[in-house]
């Protein structure tokens, strides 16, 4: 998968490489914001799938602009972005294996329901290539708009839950487990639960003020994975994507 992604920036990258050196039209880029993720799913039968709210996260890239004329351009840029998302509320989870021994051999329920919280943190290492258009608001002022597909790669993955709550064989809460009240204080790494890789589509729009040689600029837009992220759908069928806003400075080499 590795060389898979690396063939791809190539080939996809090397031609404008060639022509933005030609034209010695190149712009660097760095920028930072807040991406506002969510976990998504078409499945409703799973009831791991459901229920999931944003939360906030940072976000932060650098890019590469090669420019093929006054109003086109190509940019592929590193970006680090979080994803996941949250959930407050009663919720399905898996048994864990210090429960099983509570109910009869090949009697163990697929999900149990509780009251508590959990946020989900992905983040991921992710690679766009946008085609850009650029429409020029006067002497200084420019708006853009790019889109395109990435590529990306799990960073790190955890699970934080909170708060106390009675158990329940039933999404109503109406048959509890004798085991009274329980805590949900817990951190999991989840990395190996999930596929390490994911691609799907990116895009935004822009608004930039030139200062001499570079811009300063402001973006709104988005990303979302193809990919479900859980290896096994027992623990969910899930598609990654978040708004991202961020803010930053371009110069021209």
């Amino acid at each position: 998968m590795k060389k898979t992604i690396y063939w791809f920036v190539c080939i996809i990258t090397f031609p404008f490489m060639q022509h933005s050196f030609a034209q010695t039209r190149i712009d660097i880029g760095i920028k930072a914001g807040l991406s506002i993720p969510n976990l998504t799913s078409g499945d409703g039968q799973n009831p791991i799938n459901n229920g999931y709210g944003s939360r906030l996260g940072p976000d932060a890239a650098v890019h590469v602009e090669f420019h093929l004329s006054d109003h086109f351009s190509v940019q592929p840029q590193l970006e680090y972005s979080s994803q996941g998302g949250k959930k407050n509320g009663n919720q399905a989870f898996t048994v864990p294996p210090e429960m099983q021994p509570l109910f009869p051999p090949g009697q163990v329920p697929q999900y149990l329901y509780a009251n508590y919280k959990s946020e989900a943190k992905i983040n991921y290492l992710m690679l766009p290539v946008l085609a850009k258009y650029r429409i020029h608001l006067g002497p200084q002022w420019g708006f853009y708009i790019a889109a395109g597909p990435f590529v990306s790669m799990v960073l790190s993955a955890k699970n934080e839950t909170s708060g106390t709550s009675e158990i329940y064989l039933d999404s109503g809460h109406q048959q509890a487990l004798p085991t009274g009240a329980q805590s949900f204080d817990k951190t999991e790494n989840i990395k190996d639960d999930l596929h390490r890789f994911n691609a799907g589509i990116s895009g935004h729009v822009g608004l930039a003020y030139i200062v001499g040689k570079g811009s300063v600029f402001i973006e709104g837009g988005g990303n979302y994975g193809f990919v479900n992220i859980q290896k096994d759908n027992v623990n969910g069928a899930n598609k990654t994507g978040a708004a991202v806003v961020v803010v930053g400075y371009a110069f021209r080499l």
